[in-house]
């Protein structure tokens, strides 16, 4: 899908043919050249040739044609909550979780001028992370599909009137005034991603770190069904450090939950607990095991 703007595609060529000659390297991301998502690809993998794409499941498929060896996705912000709807994205995919990154979050204000400022284009995230600081001075969210995306949109459109939410880098890239840095509304803003590729990690080759374990599972539509599942965890001594729920279809019957554990299969704990899961389960999916990038608790 080809739908960046035009101040952003003659970049978006450059790294897609640099990516083409070597996908072996290539790491997809959603967003234009300047994303947090491009800065993530670049801390994960130093070597790394970033791969923009416009959308999250074509970062995901660049990973299943073997355009890109892996990709590097959003999932979860430390003050604005879920980013991508990894549950619904990957287990579809194919794909596996081999490790995930942690990100500090800064943006900028970019624009024609120094403004002021009517409107002010970025991603859905970046606009909550920034929600305050638009509102006291009295800006118009405009939802647009990345940030870096924003600063070449507002590039393309030529409006004084308008400005965007981005990482500073992308005021340079897309030769944008940078009118003010720093004003997310919390200083620790921070995201979480997860990097995803063909193949899982074997979780032998984890031992002796600390590595986390992602899964989905569905409960079965019975009384006491959640109780019964998490109990496993308790019980074995599992730290739990995320669960979230969400429906598929429109049955409403039962419910799927997204979750992450401290430990990896292999752990007799973790063995243990997984198999009274899948017991109480109506399905398990998992999703990977990898190094844990930041200690939890």
């Amino acid at each position: 899908m080809d739908s960046f703007p035009a101040p952003a595609l003659a970049l978006v060529e450059q790294m897609r043919t640099a990516a083409a000659a070597a996908p072996e390297r290539a790491v997809a991301f959603q967003g234009a050249p300047g994303a947090n998502s491009h800065r993530a690809a670049l801390e994960w993998a130093p070597d790394a040739l970033p791969l923009p794409c416009f959308a999250f499941e074509d970062a995901l498929d660049a990973v299943s044609s073997g355009a890109a060896a892996s990709a590097i996705i959003p999932i979860e912000n430390s003050q604005h909550g879920r980013v991508a709807d990894i549950h619904f994205l990957l287990p579809g995919s194919g794909l596996s979780i081999i490790g995930e990154h942690f990100l500090p979050i800064s943006y900028a204000v970019m624009g024609l001028t120094e403004g002021p400022f009517t409107a002010a284009y970025s991603h859905p995230q970046a606009l909550g992370q920034c929600r305050q600081y638009l509102r006291t001075r009295g800006i118009v969210p405009m939802a647009y599909a990345d940030t870096a995306g924003a600063a070449a949109l507002v590039k393309e459109l030529g409006d004084a009137n308008f400005c965007a939410i981005a990482p500073a880098l992308a005021a340079e890239l897309y030769g944008l005034k940078l009118v003010e840095d720093g004003v997310a509304d919390a200083a620790d803003n921070t995201t979480r991603f997860v990097v995803l590729a063909r193949e899982a990690l074997n979780p032998a080759t984890l031992a002796g770190e600390t590595a986390m374990t992602t899964f989905v599972f569905e409960v079965k539509n019975v009384p006491a069904a959640l109780y019964k599942a998490l109990g496993c965890f308790a019980t074995n001594g599992v730290n739990m450090t995320k669960l979230e729920s969400y429906q598929q279809g429109a049955s409403f019957a039962a419910t799927t939950f997204y979750a992450d554990i401290v430990g990896a299969p292999g752990d007799p704990a973790i063995d243990s607990a997984l198999e009274e899961l899948a017991f109480h389960s109506k399905e398990l999916r998992m999703l990977g095991s990898y190094r844990q990038a930041r200690p939890r608790g």
